[in-house]
């Protein structure tokens, strides 16, 4: 039988590791393939239900990096629609003979209903459909089936778990088109399937850029994040011929060019397998050169394996985003929301410079820093507004280029002291204090908060302190030109600390099983705090 199949791209936006694009490709014996790389806008695909400017952006720019690779195979591009891929499979399966169908899988459980009903409509029109894991390193139901049908409960017995299954899988080889025929869609259909005449952009889903200025420019595509994963390496390089690893993390540089490749792995514009191996294969080189004693292990991909983590944690938790409902959730009281409180935060209002500066950067590009969103969260959260993680995580959800359902989220519950909190005694710190360390001369809020930039550094953090005079001469008197602390942030801990406080208590004399760190290294590591980080409140 003649093979006509898809490629449907979700998540994966890339030629390269793409076991599921091999399978589409693969041929019986000499007959060659008729072949159809399709993305489809039904809404949710690709974090779509909830999506802003810079991510939508970004999602766009990888297809048209994948339309131009597949024409520079000698293909059409790629198919892009726009509909219920119920629909839009059916009548390409009855119209054009379509027989096989082939995706990577997306494990989060927000997908089950779409991937539910396409698998049913392949069984009904039997067409052959086969799904792939490789967007992520380990399959999250093999990790939970190993632990004995749970997730494990801290991040140390999901390293044991994964030790005990072994490394995960090196990376595929790249596809070769030359037993490929590049199907065409025949113009009559292109109406009745929803078929785009070109590349989309945001404004065609009514977003629009935020006015204010860019300092970092995100383009998405594999192109652009293989680029990027070269850069990363070298940092990488530099940092193991020094004895050390995960470069970015013990000084976080919030300012100039990053090398994070969050925002590729998150739509798969670049492989987790490939960068895993990549690293540690750099790791494994330099060692042997240098004849370091640095020891290896998955710890020198840590950022990795927390994504991993985060995954299998959520696989099998449909409610894994809220709290109602979520077995591994604690549900806290938290204060009831005031708009107004709410919109000064997502808006970069509250008074608090490191703050307002990440809040509105995440507004104008998409992206902030690890410890900077940990510092917005728990403002958020447990040491500031005691509001709902909730809020914060639709938020991220709509506006970091990087945010996913799991990852983020995990997150989200970490930082709040909602799961993964060794007791609720572990997570004090002064967000002002971090914010001195990070930005000492306050090089990021001046980049940020412009109605700042003429304060001087030892007001820069907290500018409600500079005298009048001061303010009327650097042109930014508080109350007027910035605001005022929405809150007194002491007071608000000590009350916060004490609510914490009464939880710990409670959860002491039930007994109630809680999802937590291993251990105090565990918990700094995550929140890339130094040791020389007040922790009192």
């Amino acid at each position: 039988m003649e093979v006509k199949s898809i490629i449907w791209f979700r998540h994966g936006l890339r030629i390269h590791d793409n076991p599921a694009l091999l399978e589409a490709i693969k041929s019986e014996g000499s007959s060659k393939v008729t072949f159809y790389p399709v993305f489809i806008f039904d809404g949710i695909t690709a974090g779509t239900k909830l999506v802003g400017y810079n991510r939508m952006k970004f999602l766009i720019e990888s297809l048209e990096d994948l339309n131009e690779q597949f024409k520079s195979f000698g293909g059409n591009g790629l198919h892009i629609f726009r509909g219920d891929p119920v629909e839009i499979f059916t009548k390409l399966s009855k119209e054009l003979g379509i027989n096989k169908i082939c995706f990577e899988q997306d494990c989060e459980p927000i997908w089950n209903e779409r991937d539910m009903r396409v698998a049913q409509m392949c069984k009904e029109l039997d067409i052959t459909l086969i799904e792939k894991i490789s967007h992520t390193l380990w399959d999250p139901n093999s990790v939970i089936n190993a632990n004995g049908g749970y997730p494990p409960l801290t991040y140390q017995m999901f390293l044991h778990t994964v030790n005990v299954l072994g490394n995960p899988s090196r990376p595929v080889q790249m596809p070769c088109f030359s037993n490929v025929v590049f199907g065409t869609i025949p113009l009559h259909l292109h109406k009745q399937l929803g078929l785009m005449n070109s590349i989309p952009s945001p404004e065609d889903f009514s977003l629009f850029p935020s006015k204010s200025k860019k300092f970092l420019v995100w383009k998405g595509g594999e192109k652009r994040a293989l680029e990027q994963l070269k850069i990363r390496l070298q940092v990488e390089q530099e940092a193991f011929l020094n004895g050390t690893y995960l470069p970015n993390q013990g000084n976080p540089k919030l300012t100039g060019d990053s090398t994070s490749m969050s925002a590729a792995l998150r739509f798969g514009c670049l492989s987790v397998r490939k960068f895993f191996y990549d690293i540690h294969d750099l790791f494994a080189e330099v060692k042997q050169k240098t004849f370091s004693n640095t020891p290896g292990g998955h710890h020198i991909t840590g950022q990795l394996i927390w994504r991993e983590y985060f995954y299998t944690m959520s696989v099998r938790n449909p409610f894994y985003a809220q709290m109602e409902n979520n077995p591994i959730c604690l549900n806290i009281n938290w204060s009831r929301p005031n708009d107004e409180d709410i919109l000064k935060w997502k808006e970069g209002r509250t008074g608090f410079p490191i703050i307002d500066a990440s809040m509105r950067q995440i507004l104008s590009e998409g992206w902030i820093h690890h410890t900077l969103r940990n510092i917005t969260a728990t403002f958020l959260t447990r040491t500031g507004l005691w509001y709902s993680w909730e809020i914060g995580l639709q938020h991220f959800l709509k506006y970091l280029l990087d945010a996913d359902w799991s990852v983020c989220s995990g997150n989200w519950l970490w930082v709040s002291s909602s799961a993964f909190e060794r007791l609720l005694d572990s997570s004090k710190f002064s967000i002002i204090a971090i914010a001195y360390r990070l930005d000492p001369e306050g090089t990021y809020i001046r980049r940020y908060i412009r109605e700042l930039r003429d304060i001087p550094n030892r007001y820069i953090h907290e500018p409600w302190k500079t005298p009048l005079e001061i303010q009327k001469r650097c042109r930014c008197v508080i109350g007027k030109d910035y605001p005022e602390p929405m809150i007194d942030l002491n007071r608000a801990m000590q009350i916060n600390s004490s609510r914490m406080k009464e939880i710990r208590n409670s959860l002491i004399e039930v007994k109630q099983p809680h999802v937590r760190p291993s251990n105090e290294d565990e918990i700094r590591t995550f929140f890339w705090i130094a040791d020389d980080i007040a922790v009192k409140c």
